[in-house]
């Protein structure tokens, strides 16, 4: 199973679905790390996630509408022309982005890609060129049973509701809440792609 290190370890496995978290660069509160060595992956993702919807100061480009809607574009132009990933669930909330997703090219590629050009184009937005957008890290965490699958998909899509930004979850225009993303054609998001009898690895535990 391929997998990458910078200041967090990354595993993945083509074709099967992964959750994927970034924000934006300077979105946590001062001498806050993005997670401690004190907790464990699944926690501390929870503990930043808090943060993030809790945040009263840090960057918000995000509610921008042009730049919101320029990031479900690319979100949906990366799976459909470039074909990345399949898409199964998203939401841009002010200061992060959260994606559930069945890669089709290795990891690496697929945040470089989907944040450098949302970065490049924000930036020409914002009047920012040269200034970093995206926190360089990202949080990634492999899907282990279809329990889990949903539980995920429905954390995403309830993070506006969660967060104080809608009453429902279909009210939020820029998540899959409220724009259904296409069937997957019937794929098994957690399976696609993967050897019979091969374990899978997993990052992080957060279905406890």
């Amino acid at each position: 199973m391929p997998s990458y290190r910078r200041r967090l370890p990354h595993i993945y496995e083509p074709g099967h679905a992964v959750f994927l978290t970034w924000r934006l660069h300077d979105s946590l509160p001062p001498n806050r790390a993005f997670p401690t060595n004190s907790l464990t992956s699944g926690q501390a993702f929870v503990a930043m996630d808090r943060l993030l919807d809790e945040a009263r100061t840090g960057p918000f480009y995000l509610r921008q509408p042009a730049l919101a809607d320029m990031l479900v574009e690319a979100i949906h132009h990366n799976a459909g022309i470039l074909r990345h990933y399949v898409l199964h669930a998203y939401v841009v909330m002010p200061n992060h982005v959260h994606l559930l997703a069945a890669p089709a090219v290795p990891l690496p590629i697929l945040t470089k890609s989907l944040k450098g050009i949302t970065a490049k184009r924000a930036n020409n937005i914002l009047a920012l060129k040269g200034s970093p957008f995206w926190q360089e890290e990202s949080y990634d965490h492999l899907v282990r049973h279809a329990r889990e699958f949903d539980k995920i998909r429905s954390y995403i899509e309830e993070n506006p509701v969660r967060a104080g930004l809608a009453r429902e979850a279909s009210e939020y225009r820029w998540s899959s809440a409220a724009n259904p993303v296409p069937s997957a054609g019937g794929a098994d998001p957690l399976v696609r792609g993967r050897p019979p009898g091969r374990p899978l690895r997993l990052i992080s535990d957060l279905s406890d």
